[in-house]
């Protein structure tokens, strides 16, 4: 520990005595500093003894040295040692009064006493105290780094917690608690989350200090990883700052997780390879290949229910909407890889693309945490859009995430279910969405989708001869059409609709084969004649 008044008093060579404030002397000493100015306030900086001979004092002076003590205390002077025998044979009462009455402890240093000895004996003992804390650093770096090798992550945490007399907490990429020590910290590590989130929010690498809940404790935390983005955060909370000691271990932990952050990131990319190259053979038809390549990786993933996530953002160089980062694809792989890993579920990130054309491939297990996880995600994003944006065909922004999820798939069936996901992907940016999923389509109805720019301009290319017949006055084909395609070819029905005689129904129809070189017996003409009519009319 650093030296303390005390320590300096029970200091055999010195000879100190405590004339004043002996309440105080517990109190760490920062350094000895000898000054005879009548103001040495502005040269200190806290926790220093003032070594002093009243040379230019005027220490018989009552009033005097009661504001010179409450200037020193101000500053926060931690002692006053009184050279007795130079220019006073004794500490004059008003100084002793002063320093009594403001519990300023005061030393009386004796004439054989020289103020560079207390000097030395104080550097002495700071450098003392530096030395041991510099050689427990290295004791639990050598700790923390055996823990880290034989038990990972969590045995590293226990090992820092041990040697900060407090607790420790690891938090993964979207600022989930993944292991805390001792166990009992759990609950106090999910409180913080929310300052957590904050941290991630900086430019890495980062730091914060934050009070527990209702002063429980102190919680430092720290920003993991090399790159700008934060890969994970550790908190280290103690009931006081630390020490000298303590600090070294917890940027030996920092180092140590780190390293531990980067390596898994070179095992991620290895394993993305392969991830790769699994997804390609699902997706050739050859489930057994893929399941040889992937051997455990993927744990049983390739032979149970899954469903296929197609993601991209239409501008990967700028942020979704509640992505600060810029990342909105790389925000939602680590949504899903974070909701997989927490519910033990394996899952399978495939990023395909760079720049404007990158999007994500992820086959993820029917039901699980993942899938749930990516439908959260989108909804907020929905929400966060809907709160600025109304939401309207015509497509997304180029700054937002778009997603098609599959219905469930088997790994014989991961192409068709790769395509279904496609088609949700792309129905989600033709109407302004940010998720569709395939089940949602085959369960509702297709006229939503003649919205489309391209299928209204087919729709009138192929009525347009129509509607300039009608223009001149001389029939009503549109409405004639539209009656006859609504009874199914039913005479009778479409004339009564229109309230003409069923033989000037046929007439008209004729007349609509003869302008438009169609047949109306040919069911593909009836389609998409239909679907023109209703393209036409939902403007």
């Amino acid at each position: 520990m650093p030296p303390t008044l005390s320590s300096l008093v029970h200091h055999s060579a010195l000879k100190l005595t405590v004339r004043a404030g002996e309440d105080r002397l517990d109190v760490p000493v920062r350094w000895a500093h000898a000054s005879e100015l009548t103001d040495p306030v502005p040269y200190m900086e806290g926790g220093e003894l003032l070594l002093i001979t009243a040379l230019k004092l005027d220490a018989e002076n009552p009033e005097a040295m009661r504001r010179y003590v409450r200037r020193l205390v101000g500053a926060g002077v931690v002692g006053l040692g009184f050279a007795v025998g130079v220019n006073y044979e004794d500490i004059p009462k008003a100084l002793l009064d002063a320093a009594t009455q403001e519990d300023l402890p005061l030393l009386a240093v004796p004439r054989r006493t020289p103020f560079l000895a207390i000097s030395k004996a104080v550097s002495a003992a700071i450098a003392a105290d530096q030395y041991r804390a510099v050689t427990a650093g290295f004791a639990a770096q050598r700790e923390l780094t055996k823990q880290a090798l034989t038990d990972g992550p969590e045995g590293l945490l226990a090992a820092l917690a041990a040697q900060v007399d407090g607790w420790a907490a690891l938090y993964d990429a979207s600022g989930a608690v993944v292991a805390t020590a001792p166990e009992w910290a759990g609950r106090r590590a999910a409180r913080i989350t929310a300052d957590v989130e904050r941290l991630r929010e900086r430019p890495a690498p980062a730091s914060s200090v934050v009070g527990g809940p209702e002063n429980e404790d102190r919680v430092e935390l720290h920003t993991l990883g090399t790159g700008r983005r934060p890969r994970a955060a550790l908190a280290v909370g103690t009931a006081a700052a630390l020490g000298t000691a303590e600090r070294y271990a917890v940027h030996s932990a920092i180092a140590l997780l780190t390293l531990t952050t980067e390596r898994s990131r070179s095992l991620q990319a290895a394993e993305q390879r392969i991830g790769t190259a699994v997804l390609r053979m699902l997706l050739a038809g050859e489930p057994d290949h893929a399941r040889t390549v992937a051997g455990n990786l993927y744990g049983d993933l390739l032979d149970m229910p899954f469903r296929v996530i197609v993601a991209e953002a239409a501008s990967a160089g700028r942020a979704a909407v509640s992505d600060t980062h810029g990342d909105p694809l790389g925000a939602l792989t680590e949504i899903v890889e974070s909701a997989a890993a927490r519910a033990g579920e394996a899952v399978l990130v495939v990023p395909e693309g760079e720049g404007e054309t990158a999007r994500l491939v992820v086959l993820a297990a029917d039901g699980g945490a993942a899938v749930s996880a990516c439908a959260e995600y989108a909804a907020v994003l929905g929400a966060a859009r809907a709160g600025g944006v109304p939401e309207q065909p015509g497509g997304l922004d180029e700054d937002e995430l778009v997603v098609g999820l599959s219905a469930p798939a088997g790994p014989i069936a991961a192409a068709a279910a790769y395509k279904q996901a496609e088609q949700a992907l792309s129905v989600a940016r033709r109407r302004g969405r940010v998720f569709v999923e395939h089940e949602q389509l085959a369960a509702g109805s297709v006229l939503p989708l003649l919205a489309d720019d391209a299928v209204k301009a087919f729709a009138d290319g192929l009525l347009r001869a129509l509607r300039e017949h009608d223009a001149t006055g001389r029939g009503d084909l549109v409405a004639s059409l539209r009656a006859w395609l609504s009874r199914h070819g039913q005479w009778d029905a479409a004339a009564a609709d229109l309230g003409v005689h069923r033989h000037t129904l046929r007439y008209r129809m004729r007349r609509v084969e003869e302008i438009l070189g169609r047949s109306l017996d040919d069911a593909d003409v009836r389609m998409e004649l239909w679907l023109a009519l209703k393209a036409t009319s939902a403007e």
